[in-house]
């Protein structure tokens, strides 16, 4: 059905605020005034919110400020009213224990920043992982018209004469200095290589992916996702998206009539076309549950199984965001999913038109980036989810970032309790372990860790590395980052702090890994399995006040969102009274 634009002119929220001559809207505009705004500013224009995420501690979007000035121009030439307002940005680079254990506060911060102050629309300014996730969230629950801009990724990184993509190079030159292939002097050299402009990860990790997520479900103009960060045409986008989100408020297209069940299928198809992030599934999930729609891990497997991974980045891949870009950006993929019958052409976006209607001119201009079908990179790519013994409620693997000859692997289990357990005896040159064997992570999930932080793909031991071997079986109920590579089962649900049976794997145990068939399991008996669930007692203490007991109190596991779960379907509260 075809989006029905609301009256115009018509009273806006915000003159719930600022419209009359009552004391309590001269309280409000008159406290306004003292930044030099006109009055007639004040006459019922749409009062565009500009939720910024910039901050110098959150190195990819240190550029934000910049772009926020592009978009007031665009909302003052469309006749609208832009304020900037600073929101919550949670740092992937700098926040401990881990910015997930932040999303959920970011996000309710930024719903109740929308809620209680007079904007009619927002501009969703975000860049690093979980700002992207944690805007759109919040915009999803109060249902006021919102566009999401992103910053645009870095430039290439070089080091002599090779590409260095964002994390990816740093985990590879991290495991080649433990296998004695490079020194630590040539790792200082290439640090600097790795960051050469503003802007996120220039690799295929959270960052572009929950770019190209926010596109695929609509909620950014089309080709939003690629744009590097210092190209001018992404100071372009962020005009051309504050002049949209004037017309939006008008309209009142809201989040509610784009985030549709047609919305997020799309998104997780072209999610498995571009090799996306596993931390892609989380935020869809979480973003899903914001408005109601019944999405789940199997919707995932279903509809991400035989879509092939066409988009030839890191960590899958060999290019970059850079040459994503300049050969045609996100469009080209979306186009190609809708020919082959995988996109919902009818779905809303931004634009208040059909997202198949803004492909047309999309055109590939380098197949060695944006492959042919028969040259993928993974003919059957998207996200698996694997279920059995191990992982009830389902555990999650990329097959493009795997290693084809370990897709099917029976191995000895070598367990580590905790990520510092990890870090005490994985150099170990006395531990028993080869590349046979399936290291297992327990109790970094979002109750464990606590938050769930990205340390599931493990370094390999040393003596491993050594040998030539570059990757072996990992299990855990962990992230990783989506830079990341390798053979590793994540999200693993329900996760050890929880109870769940990875929290009673024993070293020695056999664990079974078989992708094509979906299958995780522990090769132990029903009875010992019940067995050890019985006698098992919690390894991590939980929080006893502040945020960090909140969360453990009521995260939602990872196959769900890891929202809490107090938040679901809890769409647009009314606004709050006046108090003066």
């Amino acid at each position: 059905m075809a989006f029905e634009p609301a009256q115009w002119p018509r009273r806006l929220r915000s003159q719930e605020w600022y419209g009359g001559t009552s004391r309590d809207n001269i309280y409000h505009r008159g406290w306004m005034k003292n930044q030099g705004y006109p009055h007639d500013l004040f006459d019922g224009r749409p009062v565009i919110g500009i939720l910024n995420t910039w901050g110098e501690l959150t190195p990819c979007n240190g550029h934000l400020r910049e772009l926020a000035e592009k978009v007031k121009a665009g909302v003052w030439e469309a006749g609208g009213f832009p304020l900037e307002v600073p929101v919550f940005s949670a740092s992937e680079n700098t926040f401990r224990p881990t910015a997930m254990l932040y999303r959920n506060l970011a996000a309710m911060a930024v719903e109740e920043v929308m809620r209680a102050q007079p904007i009619d629309g927002a501009v969703l300014l975000v860049g690093c992982d979980k700002t992207t996730p944690s805007l759109m969230m919040g915009a999803a629950s109060t249902d006021i018209p919102s566009i999401v801009v992103t910053g645009g990724p870095m430039l290439n990184g070089w080091f002599r004469g090779e590409r260095l993509g964002s994390g990816t190079a740093l985990w590879q030159m991290s495991e080649g200095i433990k296998a004695g292939k490079m020194t630590q002097e040539e790792f200082l050299e290439a640090e600097q290589a790795m960051s050469r402009s503003t802007g996120t990860c220039n690799t295929m990790g959270t960052a572009s992916t929950m770019a190209s997520m926010a596109e695929a479900l609509g909620m950014a103009l089309s080709g939003n996702a690629a744009i590097p960060a210092v190209d001018a045409r992404r100071r372009v986008m962020a005009q051309l998206s504050g002049r949209r989100i004037v017309q939006m408020v008008k309209d009142d297209l809201k989040p509610s009539d784009i985030l549709t069940r047609e919305a997020f299928e799309n998104a997780i198809r072209c999610n498995g076309a571009i090799g996306g992030s596993t931390n892609a599934v989380i935020h869809v999930l979480a973003l899903a549950g914001r408005v109601g729609v019944d999405l789940t891990l199997d919707d995932w497997d279903r509809l991400g199984r035989d879509v092939p991974t066409i988009v030839n980045l890191m960590p899958s891949g060999k290019y970059l965001m850079e040459e994503f870009f300049y050969a045609g950006g996100l469009p080209v993929v979306l186009k190609r999913l809708g020919e082959a019958g995988m996109l919902h052409k009818d779905a809303l976006t931004v634009s208040g038109g059909r997202i198949w209607d803004e492909l047309g001119d999309a055109t590939n201009w380098n197949e060695d980036v944006i492959l042919p079908v028969e040259r993928a990179l993974t003919a059957s790519g998207g996200i698996a989810v694997l279920r059995g013994n191990l992982a009830p409620s389902g555990a999650v693997l990329k097959p493009s970032a795997a290693s084809p000859h370990l897709m099917q692997h029976r191995g000895r289990a070598v367990v580590f309790e905790d990520i510092d357990h990890y870090k005490a005896r994985i150099a170990d040159e006395a531990l028993d372990i080869d590349e046979t064997c399936v290291m297992v992570l327990k109790n970094c999930g979002p109750k464990g860790y606590p938050g769930m932080s990205e340390v599931g793909n493990m370094g390999l031991p040393p003596k491993v590395l050594r040998r030539g071997i570059t990757d072996m079986v990992r299990i855990s109920d962990a992230r990783m980052s989506g830079t990341a590579y390798g053979t590793v089962v994540l999200h693993t649900s329900p996760e050890a702090a929880a109870g769940g049976p990875l929290a009673v794997v024993r070293d020695g145990d056999m664990i079974e890994l078989d992708v094509p068939a979906r299958r995780l399991h522990l090769d132990i008996s029903e009875d010992e399995l019940q067995r050890r669930l019985a006698e098992w007692t919690p390894h991590v203490q939980a929080p006893t006040s502040g945020y960090t007991k909140l969360f453990h109190d009521h995260v939602e596991g990872a196959d769900t969102g890891a929202d809490f779960d107090f938040l679901k379907g809890c769409r647009g509260r009314e606004v709050p009274r006046d108090s003066h």
